[in-house]
């Protein structure tokens, strides 16, 4: 946070941050600019816009980390609070907080508010409602991934048309995993056969969720899995699991947990080959001209079968409603059912505006008055359009921005990141689902000219400047950072073209991950007071017009101080890993603790009355003498017969 947007970061907040405006109401301005920063003065907290991003931060981090460990904080209120939090960040965030997967995360959550109980309103642990509104999560996943690919094959990218993406997409995705090289060294034909996979998963595959044959959406749910972990972005595939056990149901959970029989599912087997095999002639023998016919015949219907999907869930919840006993609950019922299938509906119809334009012809027939609902509440992102990889870049090479600073413009020394691809003998790293939001954002700037990323310029002042929370986000550990001790006179970068090492001849690795070799300059060697630096400031607006104000010394901001001392110390991807290791343990520890007790507290057989006792002995002896008097009675007969035998006589 210092680093991204303090008062001396890359994208200093306080230049974007939202004016109070007295004569104005409060809905008013957060209504024209979404963000709880509105509330801070109102509050009366002395905070800096920096603090008081970091504030809510450290909210979010403690309603998040509370509701996974404690039950009654899963309520709809925490996630709104959670919602409303990260919507503020996102507001704030400018280049670093607009990747696709912060607008789903957005999404996702606020269809969590909808989703979770609302403790205060609802006391039946079940409702029967809740089918309408999780339908919604469905409804997400099936936009998420058949927008993304058709996308793909929507943007005429040369690569998804050739079947030769899966060549670059390992290669060129924004931070490689270490088993990234590993898919790389495969072979063409089999990764042009992954190329048709994916394009089938995600295009071929996604109406299956809404199929009322239980076989197919759990086939449709495996399918998923399976391509969900291959690529490094961050959160994003831990979002879309989530999503994706919306085509599971409570009997299939339950069989997983081992506490119920799992349901027959003979053709589930033959039904994936039966998908893959079914489709992949039909996506190969595709062209563009028809592709794009296919995609105005489809996306209506595609439309038409979420409404009648919805319809269905819609009009069952009101019959289970009706069939509550208690006239009563009934009515309480139907008033929970009207307001949350309204809510469900209004959410379907405002979602239709980004996905339909994928076709131009059908987003034209869009009502009017939906198309003035979505531009009434787009600015609180409640949903979006999705294309991930729509197009794919890295086909001759992967580009990488490489900073280098000098002391006296003739030796120069590079700059390396914790995370993206610099060193060619350093393997990529583990860092999911953290996101390194700076390394990404290289990355992403490597794509187009300097003039493109005017964080970059910034970037490269903050770094003469020896700004150390800058410093500390490109290497935490200071020994690894070469102007430690003083920072650089000079700043240059420049552009490099990355490949992943192919295996040598005898089958053996190589001793470095990458090759590179040198494509041109991508920034001019700048030092402090430089005209083309304070200029290319001045042009996007990061030059100071007024003097920075100290931050406030209040005790809230003593305590923000002090918790961010001890987290800056480490990367980003241990701090996020340590809670989830936390988190991980107390549930395992409860979950302990909690089956030792339920064995110490369980309830032995209730004694029987004396009474009850007393009248039974008799019935009990008279029962033990007759059992006995039977057995002597079958030992006489069988010496008897044995006494008859032919052996015994003889």
């Amino acid at each position: 946070m210092p680093c991204l947007y303090g008062n001396e970061g890359v994208l200093p907040v306080r230049l974007v941050e939202p004016r109070v405006d007295g004569s104005r109401p409060v809905l008013e301005q957060i209504h024209a600019h979404p963000s709880l920063l509105w509330l801070g003065p109102r509050l009366g907290l002395d905070l800096d816009a920096q603090q008081a991003m970091e504030l809510l931060c450290l909210v979010g981090v403690l309603l998040a980390l509370g509701a996974a460990l404690l039950e009654p904080l899963r309520d709809s209120l925490v996630f709104f609070c959670l919602w409303a939090l990260y919507l503020s960040l996102c507001q704030m965030g400018q280049d670093f907080l607009r990747f696709q997967w912060d607008s789903l995360l957005l999404e996702a959550g606020f269809l969590t508010v909808l989703v979770a109980p609302l403790n205060l309103l609802r006391s039946s642990a079940f409702r029967q409602h809740d089918a309408v509104t999780f339908w919604l999560a469905r409804w997400l996943l099936f936009r998420l991934t058949f927008g993304s690919g058709v996308a793909k094959l929507a943007s005429h990218c040369p690569s998804w048309w050739g079947l030769t993406a899966v060549n670059h997409m390992f290669e060129a995705q924004g931070i490689p995993l270490p088993w990234s090289w590993f898919i790389q060294q495969l072979p063409d034909w089999y990764l042009k056969l992954g190329t048709v996979g994916l394009l089938v998963t995600e295009i071929a595959v996604p109406p299956l969720y809404f199929a009322p044959i239980r076989s197919l959406r759990l086939a449709a749910f495996y399918i998923q899995v399976c391509l969900m972990f291959l690529g490094n972005y961050g959160f994003l595939p831990f979002l879309s699991l989530a999503l994706t056990f919306s085509l599971l149901d409570d009997d299939h959970i339950s069989y997983w947990l081992g506490h119920g029989k799992k349901k027959s599912a003979k053709s589930m087997n033959s039904l994936l080959y039966l998908l893959i095999f079914m489709y992949l002639s039909c996506f190969v023998a595709f062209t563009q001209q028809q592709f794009g016919n296919v995609l105005k015949l489809v996306t209506g219907p595609t439309i038409w079968v979420g409404v009648l999907s919805l319809t269905w869930e819609v009009v069952a919840a009101m019959l289970g409603c009706v069939c509550v006993r208690g006239c009563l609950w009934k009515l309480w019922g139907l008033v929970q059912w009207a307001v949350f299938a309204s809510a469900a509906v209004a959410m379907f119809a405002l979602s239709v505006v980004p996905y339909s334009s994928m076709e131009q012809v059908y987003s034209s027939k869009i009502l009017p008055e939906v198309r003035q609902a979505y531009s009434l509440v787009e600015r609180y992102r409640l949903v979006s359009a999705y294309s991930l990889d729509s197009r794919m870049t890295g086909v001759d090479g992967r580009s990488e921005v490489i900073l280098e600073g000098s002391m006296d413009k003739n030796t120069w020394t590079e700059i390396e990141f914790m995370y993206k691809p610099g060193n060619v003998s350093v393997a990529p790293p583990v860092v999911a689902p953290h996101q390194p939001r700076l390394d990404w954002q290289m990355s992403q700037a490597a794509q187009g000219l300097a003039k493109q990323s005017p964080w970059f310029t910034s970037l490269v002042h903050c770094l003469l400047q020896g700004n150390k929370d800058v410093v500390r986000l490109i290497q935490t550990d200071s020994a690894q950072y070469p102007f430690s001790q003083a920072p650089p006179v000079y700043l240059r970068a420049s552009l490099y073209r990355y490949w992943f090492t192919q295996t040598t001849q005898d089958g053996s690795s190589p001793n470095e991950w990458w090759r590179r070799h040198y494509a041109e300059e991508f920034y001019p060697a700048v030092h402090l007071g430089d005209p083309t630096l304070e200029s290319m400031l001045s042009q996007h607006g990061l030059k100071e017009k007024f003097p920075i104000q100290p931050s406030p010394d209040s005790p809230l901001a003593q305590v923000l101080r002090q918790v961010r001392g001890h987290v800056q110390t480490l990367p980003g991807h241990l701090v996020l890993w340590s809670l989830l290791a936390t988190v991980a343990t107390i549930w395992l520890l409860k979950t302990l603790l909690s089956g030792v007790l339920g064995g110490r507290k369980a309830k032995p057989t209730p004694a029987e009355p004396k009474s009850k006792k007393a009248k039974d002995q008799p019935a009990e002896k008279s029962a033990s003498a007759s059992s006995l008097k039977a057995e002597r009675e079958n030992s006489e007969e069988s010496r008897r017969d044995a006494d008859k035998s032919p052996k015994k006589r003889k």
